[in-house]
């Protein structure tokens, strides 16, 4: 019988659940790596939240709060062609090294302005922008160094499980704040930031260089910003899922303005409430993480019906009678939202050549970032105008329609490059 482990640098088979498993986790590097990915987003998006829970506390206004998830995700739309295009040139692990350092700084900074009492909202939004410019290199930057830390041989499985850590993060990261903001306030929230940061700068650190695979580097000149651009017109069906991720981001993506707003006018929980529906959403996080890497490669039609199924997990929450039943129904919102955003990144991410991977997901994130922040202020708006219910309810409708025409577009094109079956004559 063969042995099951396979000589150092030979890839195996890749289609055995080991070869999905195994190899990429036995890397010392990948390892590191995995835990850099899952403590980084654990600890900005705790920041986030934090500083969308201050808001509202500032304001009293969850159209503020909606201004505030903007401001953190729409320079992203603004420098992340240009972002995409520093990541394909320059060193990615030095590039990582200096975004995390400004993480670092910023959390430090807001945790003692905090504490002094005197924080004003004007100085969360110029936080808020901060954080989008640094997020806006610093994404992109963690997709593509997989490349390096991993090689080619077990790429997939790499992608998938980064892009499952890296949203898991996501939602831990406000399940997190959350319970520290309840128990310590959101100084406390934005100090275990900065903690969190100074050891993600360790994990960097640790990386081995000689072990890792640079793949070769980006031409340059003037035309090289708006490849990304080119690349991904000239390929429909990237375009498309593209698309959609942004539209998902702007009518799903709107948790800190939709739960806190929950917590205050509908089950009038309070800051613990907001705590419990962040870390339910993690803990169905948790599973759709899970999921996602078990299932591997949904394809485009598996990606469209999770969409969906997003969308409609959010109707059905927005509806529940009890708080016990929106609870439950958050925990089938987390399954929803990781699989379909593991599944779209890792497909992207995979279509996109080597030599461009980074402009293509500089072209990606901030489309989904980027409709975050508009369904911040779209959620913000809908809650103000219409109540708590109704605004999920309708984000939740246009999330379905999205998925719906997205998949009428991708069919539609599928029919028109199919090639035409060959028949022989009598």
């Amino acid at each position: 019988m063969p042995s099951r482990r396979t000589r150092s640098g030979t890839a195996p088979s890749p289609g055995t659940t080991r070869a999905r498993w195994y190899h990429p986790l036995s890397q010392h590097n990948y390892r590191l790596f995995l835990a850099m990915q899952l403590a980084g987003s654990l600890g900005v998006w705790m920041q986030r939240l934090a500083q969308d829970w201050l808001v509202l506390q500032l304001t009293g206004s969850p159209a503020a709060v909606g201004a505030a998830v903007a401001l953190q995700f729409l320079p992203m739309l603004v420098v992340g062609p240009l972002a995409g295009l520093v990541v394909d040139l320059f060193p990615k692990r030095r590039i990582m090294m200096v975004c995390q350092s400004v993480i670092v700084l910023l959390g430090l900074g807001l945790a003692a302005w905090a504490a002094s009492g005197t924080l004003t909202v004007w100085v969360v939004y110029g936080s808020c922008i901060a954080l989008g410019v640094t997020a806006a290199v610093d994404q992109p930057t963690r997709q593509v160094f997989v490349n390096e830390v991993v090689g080619d041989a077990a790429l997939r499985p790499a992608i998938g499980l980064n892009n499952a850590l890296s949203q898991l993060g996501a939602m831990a990261g406000p399940a997190l704040g959350g319970i520290v903001i309840a128990q310590a306030g959101p100084a406390a929230a934005f100090a275990l930031n900065a903690l969190i940061g100074v050891v993600v700068l360790g994990l960097i650190a640790g990386i081995r260089l000689h072990e890792l695979h640079p793949g070769a580097p980006a031409e340059r000149g003037r035309g090289q910003v708006l490849a990304g651009f080119r690349y991904v017109r000239e390929r429909p069906r990237l375009l498309l899922l593209i698309v959609l991720a942004g539209l998902l981001g702007a009518f799903g993506m709107n948790g800190p303005v939709v739960l806190a707003a929950f917590a205050e006018r509908v089950w009038h929980n309070g800051v613990e409430g907001f705590g419990l529906f962040n870390t339910v959403s993690a803990l169905g996080a948790l599973a759709g993480a899970l999921l996602a890497a078990r299932l591997g490669s949904m394809g485009r039609k598996g990606i469209v019906a999770a969409a969906a199924l997003f969308g409609l997990s959010q109707l059905v929450a927005a509806l529940m009678p009890t708080l016990v039943l929106f609870v439950a129904m958050l925990l089938v919102v987390g399954v929803m939202t990781l699989l379909f955003l593991t599944s779209a990144a890792t497909a992207v991410q995979l279509e996109a050549g080597p030599a461009i991977r980074g402009r293509v997901m500089a072209l990606y994130l901030p489309l989904l970032l980027g409709g975050h922040a508009c369904g911040g202020l779209l959620a913000g708006w809908l809650t103000e105008q219409f109540g708590v219910r109704a605004g999920l309810v309708v984000t939740g409708c246009l999330g379905m329609l999205s998925a719906v025409v997205i998949g009428f577009l991708l069919w539609r094109h599928g029919r028109r490059t199919r090639p035409p079956v060959a028949t022989t004559g009598p």
